[in-house]
């Protein structure tokens, strides 16, 4: 009786835990698809502020000379 009742707690246990990590799997996959979509690249993030600011070094380099005219 008791191995039976025993058996009974266990089965419920892993059960709750097959449901836990079917869950957080779903879970996983829907971040893993939302995320690019939201945040930028660290990477890429660096690349594009490497291109403004060589940018706005042309800018201010064009400005010092017009001003030295």
């Amino acid at each position: 009786m008791f191995l039976g009742i025993g058996m009974t707690v266990v089965g419920w246990f892993a059960r709750e835990l097959w449901s836990a990590v079917k869950e957080l799997k779903v879970d996983l996959a829907k971040l893993r698809e939302d995320l690019p979509k939201e945040y930028v690249a660290r990477d890429d993030y660096r690349e594009d502020i490497r291109g403004i600011k060589e940018m706005l070094a042309k800018i201010f380099d064009k400005l010092e000379n017009k001003a030295d005219k």
